[in-house]
Protein backbone atom coordinates (compact mmCIF):
# COMPACT_ATOMS: atom_id res chain seq x y z
CA UNK A 1 0.00 0.00 0.00
CA UNK A 2 1.61 4.04 -1.31
CA UNK A 3 0.37 5.36 1.83
CA UNK A 4 1.65 3.20 4.39
CA UNK A 5 5.18 2.66 2.84
CA UNK A 6 4.88 6.65 2.52
CA UNK A 7 3.88 6.88 6.26
CA UNK A 8 6.70 4.30 7.33
CA UNK A 9 9.42 7.17 5.48
CA UNK A 10 8.01 9.73 6.92
CA UNK A 11 8.03 8.30 10.48
CA UNK A 12 11.58 7.29 10.06
CA UNK A 13 12.76 10.65 9.40
CA UNK A 14 10.34 11.55 12.37
CA UNK A 15 12.58 8.94 14.83
CA UNK A 16 15.76 10.86 13.25
CA UNK A 17 14.61 14.24 14.71
CA UNK A 18 13.90 12.63 17.60
CA UNK A 19 16.94 11.12 17.76
CA UNK A 20 18.46 14.74 16.78
CA UNK A 21 16.74 16.02 19.72
CA UNK A 22 17.77 13.36 22.40
CA UNK A 23 21.74 13.88 21.07
CA UNK A 24 21.23 17.55 21.42
CA UNK A 25 22.10 17.90 17.40
CA UNK A 26 18.56 19.66 17.67
CA UNK A 27 17.48 22.16 20.19
CA UNK A 28 15.14 24.90 20.72
CA UNK A 29 16.87 27.78 18.57
CA UNK A 30 17.53 25.21 15.71
CA UNK A 31 14.08 23.82 15.55
CA UNK A 32 12.33 26.95 15.31
CA UNK A 33 15.16 28.06 12.16
CA UNK A 34 13.83 24.98 10.24
CA UNK A 35 10.00 25.66 10.99
CA UNK A 36 10.64 29.38 10.09
CA UNK A 37 12.44 27.66 6.63
CA UNK A 38 9.81 24.92 6.04
CA UNK A 39 6.77 27.36 6.54
CA UNK A 40 8.44 30.91 4.92
CA UNK A 41 10.21 29.11 1.80
CA UNK A 42 10.01 25.17 1.06
CA UNK A 43 5.73 24.61 1.81
CA UNK A 44 5.32 27.64 -0.17
CA UNK A 45 7.86 26.41 -3.42
CA UNK A 46 6.12 23.43 -3.10
CA UNK A 47 3.01 24.79 -3.59
CA UNK A 48 3.95 26.77 -6.62
CA UNK A 49 6.59 23.98 -7.82
CA UNK A 50 2.91 22.07 -8.21
CA UNK A 51 1.71 24.95 -10.32
CA UNK A 52 4.67 25.04 -13.08
CA UNK A 53 5.06 21.14 -13.18
CA UNK A 54 1.32 20.28 -13.78
CA UNK A 55 0.15 18.70 -16.95
CA UNK A 56 -2.77 21.49 -17.35
CA UNK A 57 -5.61 18.89 -17.68
CA UNK A 58 -7.38 20.79 -14.27
CA UNK A 59 -9.77 23.38 -15.62
CA UNK A 60 -10.50 26.88 -13.28
CA UNK A 61 -14.14 24.55 -12.76
CA UNK A 62 -11.84 21.87 -11.14
CA UNK A 63 -10.49 24.43 -8.79
CA UNK A 64 -13.52 26.19 -8.15
CA UNK A 65 -14.97 22.55 -7.25
CA UNK A 66 -11.96 22.35 -5.20
CA UNK A 67 -12.67 25.45 -3.13
CA UNK A 68 -16.22 24.43 -2.72
CA UNK A 69 -15.00 21.27 -1.36
CA UNK A 70 -12.61 22.62 1.16
CA UNK A 71 -15.17 25.15 2.60
CA UNK A 72 -17.30 22.11 3.14
CA UNK A 73 -14.90 20.57 4.46
CA UNK A 74 -14.06 23.25 7.45
CA UNK A 75 -18.11 23.53 7.98
CA UNK A 76 -18.10 20.19 8.48
CA UNK A 77 -15.38 19.94 11.14
CA UNK A 78 -16.82 23.19 12.57
CA UNK A 79 -19.71 21.76 13.31
CA UNK A 80 -18.45 18.66 14.89
CA UNK A 81 -15.82 20.74 17.30
CA UNK A 82 -19.18 22.17 19.16
CA UNK A 83 -19.83 18.60 19.70
CA UNK A 84 -16.72 17.28 20.93
CA UNK A 85 -15.82 19.05 24.35
CA UNK A 86 -19.37 17.55 25.39
CA UNK A 87 -18.71 14.26 24.19
CA UNK A 88 -15.75 14.34 26.27
CA UNK A 89 -17.26 15.95 29.18
CA UNK A 90 -14.54 18.59 28.74
CA UNK A 91 -13.80 21.39 31.65
CA UNK A 92 -15.53 25.20 30.69
CA UNK A 93 -11.87 26.59 30.34
CA UNK A 94 -10.44 24.10 28.03
CA UNK A 95 -13.69 23.19 25.44
CA UNK A 96 -11.85 25.69 23.11
CA UNK A 97 -8.92 24.21 23.08
CA UNK A 98 -10.65 21.19 21.69
CA UNK A 99 -12.79 22.83 19.11
CA UNK A 100 -9.94 24.02 17.96
CA UNK A 101 -8.12 21.28 17.70
CA UNK A 102 -10.81 19.29 16.38
CA UNK A 103 -10.86 21.69 12.99
CA UNK A 104 -7.35 22.29 12.41
CA UNK A 105 -5.25 19.43 10.83
CA UNK A 106 -1.42 19.39 10.35
CA UNK A 107 -2.15 19.91 6.33
CA UNK A 108 0.97 21.79 5.67
CA UNK A 109 3.74 20.10 7.56
CA UNK A 110 1.94 16.36 7.58
CA UNK A 111 -0.44 16.74 4.59
CA UNK A 112 1.77 18.61 1.94
CA UNK A 113 4.84 16.14 2.08
CA UNK A 114 2.64 12.91 2.26
CA UNK A 115 0.40 14.06 -0.78
CA UNK A 116 3.65 15.26 -2.98
CA UNK A 117 5.17 11.61 -1.92
CA UNK A 118 1.70 10.07 -2.96
CA UNK A 119 0.10 11.68 -5.47
CA UNK A 120 2.94 13.88 -7.14
CA UNK A 121 3.49 17.50 -7.84
CA UNK A 122 -0.01 17.81 -9.57
CA UNK A 123 -1.96 17.20 -6.75
CA UNK A 124 -0.38 20.11 -4.93
CA UNK A 125 -2.67 22.63 -6.65
CA UNK A 126 -5.14 20.69 -5.27
CA UNK A 127 -3.71 21.23 -1.44
CA UNK A 128 -2.98 24.99 -2.06
CA UNK A 129 -6.71 25.69 -2.34
CA UNK A 130 -7.39 24.07 1.17
CA UNK A 131 -4.64 26.46 2.64
CA UNK A 132 -6.94 29.37 1.94
CA UNK A 133 -9.80 28.54 4.45
CA UNK A 134 -7.49 26.98 7.01
CA UNK A 135 -5.30 30.65 7.32
CA UNK A 136 -8.57 32.35 7.31
CA UNK A 137 -10.32 30.66 10.10
CA UNK A 138 -7.40 29.75 12.62
CA UNK A 139 -6.61 33.69 12.60
CA UNK A 140 -9.98 34.17 13.24
CA UNK A 141 -12.73 31.78 14.67
CA UNK A 142 -9.25 30.14 15.89
CA UNK A 143 -8.17 32.92 17.90
CA UNK A 144 -11.37 33.60 19.39
CA UNK A 145 -11.89 29.71 20.54
CA UNK A 146 -8.00 30.01 22.11
CA UNK A 147 -8.68 32.92 24.07
CA UNK A 148 -11.61 31.34 25.56
CA UNK A 149 -15.29 32.89 26.68
CA UNK A 150 -13.77 36.53 27.27
CA UNK A 151 -11.90 36.32 23.59
CA UNK A 152 -14.73 37.27 21.25
CA UNK A 153 -13.11 38.29 17.66
CA UNK A 154 -13.68 41.51 18.31
CA UNK A 155 -11.21 41.40 21.18
CA UNK A 156 -8.91 38.93 19.77
CA UNK A 157 -8.65 41.27 16.69
CA UNK A 158 -7.97 44.20 19.27
CA UNK A 159 -5.27 42.03 21.19
CA UNK A 160 -3.55 41.28 17.85
CA UNK A 161 -3.32 44.92 17.01
CA UNK A 162 -6.58 45.29 15.19
CA UNK A 163 -8.40 44.44 11.72
CA UNK A 164 -5.29 45.22 9.82
CA UNK A 165 -2.74 43.12 11.83
CA UNK A 166 -5.35 39.98 11.94
CA UNK A 167 -5.55 40.71 7.78
CA UNK A 168 -1.81 40.90 7.47
CA UNK A 169 -1.54 37.13 9.53
CA UNK A 170 -4.72 36.46 7.45
CA UNK A 171 -2.88 36.90 4.20
CA UNK A 172 0.19 34.95 5.17
CA UNK A 173 2.99 33.50 2.75
CA UNK A 174 0.99 30.52 2.71
CA UNK A 175 -2.11 32.33 1.15
CA UNK A 176 0.14 34.29 -1.24
CA UNK A 177 1.81 30.98 -2.32
CA UNK A 178 -1.49 29.18 -3.11
CA UNK A 179 -3.02 32.19 -5.09
CA UNK A 180 0.27 32.77 -7.10
CA UNK A 181 0.02 29.17 -8.11
CA UNK A 182 -3.43 28.98 -9.05
CA UNK A 183 -2.85 32.81 -11.55
CA UNK A 184 0.81 30.45 -12.99
CA UNK A 185 -1.86 27.46 -13.46
CA UNK A 186 -4.03 29.05 -15.06
CA UNK A 187 -2.85 31.88 -17.06
CA UNK A 188 -0.27 29.41 -18.23
CA UNK A 189 2.50 31.31 -17.14
CA UNK A 190 6.35 30.50 -18.71
CA UNK A 191 8.40 30.56 -15.59
CA UNK A 192 12.74 30.63 -16.54
CA UNK A 193 13.96 27.12 -16.33
CA UNK A 194 16.63 28.45 -14.06
CA UNK A 195 13.64 30.14 -11.73
CA UNK A 196 12.39 26.12 -12.03
CA UNK A 197 15.25 24.39 -11.05
CA UNK A 198 15.61 26.99 -7.89
CA UNK A 199 12.13 26.49 -6.87
CA UNK A 200 11.73 22.65 -7.52
CA UNK A 201 15.16 22.17 -4.85
CA UNK A 202 13.59 24.65 -2.25
CA UNK A 203 10.44 22.60 -2.49
CA UNK A 204 12.53 19.67 -2.17
CA UNK A 205 13.44 20.33 1.48
CA UNK A 206 9.84 20.30 2.75
CA UNK A 207 9.11 16.45 3.14
CA UNK A 208 12.67 16.11 5.27
CA UNK A 209 12.74 19.51 7.42
CA UNK A 210 8.93 19.00 8.32
CA UNK A 211 9.46 15.13 9.56
CA UNK A 212 12.13 16.26 11.59
CA UNK A 213 10.64 19.00 13.32
CA UNK A 214 7.32 16.77 14.03
CA UNK A 215 10.06 14.27 15.69
CA UNK A 216 11.76 16.72 17.43
CA UNK A 217 8.40 17.45 19.28
CA UNK A 218 8.21 13.91 20.26
CA UNK A 219 11.00 13.80 22.77
CA UNK A 220 9.89 17.10 24.79
CA UNK A 221 6.54 14.98 25.62
CA UNK A 222 6.19 12.12 27.92
CA UNK A 223 4.82 10.13 25.29
CA UNK A 224 3.84 7.28 27.88
CA UNK A 225 1.44 9.21 29.62
CA UNK A 226 -0.51 9.79 26.39
CA UNK A 227 -1.79 6.42 26.10
CA UNK A 228 -3.30 6.50 29.56
CA UNK A 229 -5.27 9.75 28.89
CA UNK A 230 -8.88 8.48 28.24
CA UNK A 231 -10.11 11.80 26.95
CA UNK A 232 -7.19 12.24 24.38
CA UNK A 233 -7.76 8.56 23.24
CA UNK A 234 -11.57 9.13 22.85
CA UNK A 235 -10.63 12.33 20.92
CA UNK A 236 -8.36 10.51 19.01
CA UNK A 237 -10.56 7.95 17.82
CA UNK A 238 -12.90 10.78 16.68
CA UNK A 239 -10.59 12.79 15.33
CA UNK A 240 -8.30 10.38 12.74
CA UNK A 241 -11.00 7.75 12.53
CA UNK A 242 -14.50 8.63 12.65
CA UNK A 243 -14.42 12.20 11.09
CA UNK A 244 -12.26 11.05 7.98
CA UNK A 245 -13.71 7.39 7.19
CA UNK A 246 -17.54 9.38 6.97
CA UNK A 247 -15.91 12.52 5.60
CA UNK A 248 -14.20 10.08 2.19
CA UNK A 249 -17.02 7.92 2.14
CA UNK A 250 -19.54 10.98 1.61
CA UNK A 251 -16.69 12.57 -1.10
CA UNK A 252 -16.17 8.88 -2.88
CA UNK A 253 -20.45 8.74 -3.48
CA UNK A 254 -19.82 12.17 -5.64
CA UNK A 255 -17.44 10.22 -8.16
CA UNK A 256 -14.72 12.96 -8.22
CA UNK A 257 -11.31 12.42 -9.55
CA UNK A 258 -9.90 9.58 -7.54
CA UNK A 259 -6.54 12.67 -7.07
CA UNK A 260 -9.04 15.04 -5.37
CA UNK A 261 -10.55 11.99 -3.43
CA UNK A 262 -7.06 10.81 -2.26
CA UNK A 263 -6.32 14.77 -1.65
CA UNK A 264 -9.59 15.25 0.19
CA UNK A 265 -8.79 11.77 2.11
CA UNK A 266 -5.34 13.24 3.14
CA UNK A 267 -6.56 16.99 4.20
CA UNK A 268 -9.13 15.49 6.94
CA UNK A 269 -6.69 12.61 8.20
CA UNK A 270 -3.94 14.45 9.38
CA UNK A 271 -2.74 14.55 12.82
CA UNK A 272 -3.99 18.26 14.85
CA UNK A 273 -1.70 21.18 13.63
CA UNK A 274 1.06 22.54 15.18
CA UNK A 275 -0.44 25.88 14.96
CA UNK A 276 -2.90 25.86 17.73
CA UNK A 277 0.30 25.35 20.58
CA UNK A 278 1.88 28.50 19.10
CA UNK A 279 -1.41 30.61 19.28
CA UNK A 280 -1.50 28.93 22.64
CA UNK A 281 1.47 30.36 23.49
CA UNK A 282 0.79 33.83 22.22
CA UNK A 283 -2.94 33.83 23.84
CA UNK A 284 -2.47 32.68 27.00
CA UNK A 285 -4.67 29.12 25.85
CA UNK A 286 -4.11 25.43 26.91
CA UNK A 287 -0.52 25.07 26.00
CA UNK A 288 -0.41 21.45 27.73
CA UNK A 289 -3.42 20.01 26.25
CA UNK A 290 -3.12 21.09 22.15
CA UNK A 291 0.69 20.19 22.58
CA UNK A 292 -0.90 16.26 23.80
CA UNK A 293 -2.72 16.39 21.19
CA UNK A 294 -0.47 17.21 18.42
CA UNK A 295 2.34 14.53 19.78
CA UNK A 296 -0.24 12.20 20.57
CA UNK A 297 -2.64 12.46 16.91
CA UNK A 298 0.85 12.67 14.82
CA UNK A 299 2.26 9.12 16.42
CA UNK A 300 -1.04 7.58 15.50
CA UNK A 301 -1.41 8.68 12.27
CA UNK A 302 1.23 6.67 11.61
CA UNK A 303 -0.75 3.75 11.86
CA UNK A 304 -4.36 5.43 11.20
CA UNK A 305 -3.63 6.80 7.67
CA UNK A 306 -2.93 3.91 6.14
CA UNK A 307 -5.97 2.57 8.09
CA UNK A 308 -8.49 5.34 6.48
CA UNK A 309 -7.23 4.33 2.96
CA UNK A 310 -7.89 0.84 3.73
CA UNK A 311 -11.06 1.25 4.59
CA UNK A 312 -12.60 3.83 1.86
CA UNK A 313 -10.30 2.01 -0.73
CA UNK A 314 -8.65 5.56 -1.38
Amino acid sequence: MIILKQMTVLFIIMIAGYLCRRKGILNDVSTKAISVIVVNIANPMLIINSAINADKSLSGRDLLMTAGISIAMYAVLLAVSYAVPKLLRSKPEDVGMWRVITVFSNVGFMGFPLISAVYGEEAMLYTAVFQIPFSILIYTWGISQIRGKAGSEGESMRSSGGLKATLSKVINIGIIAALTAVVIYLCDIKVPSILCDTIGYLADLTVPLSMLVIGDSFARVDIKGLFTNRKLLLFSLIKLIIIPVIWTFMIKALHLDPMLTGVCMVMISTPVASMPVMLAQQYDGNVELSSRGVVLTTLLSVLTMPLISMITGV
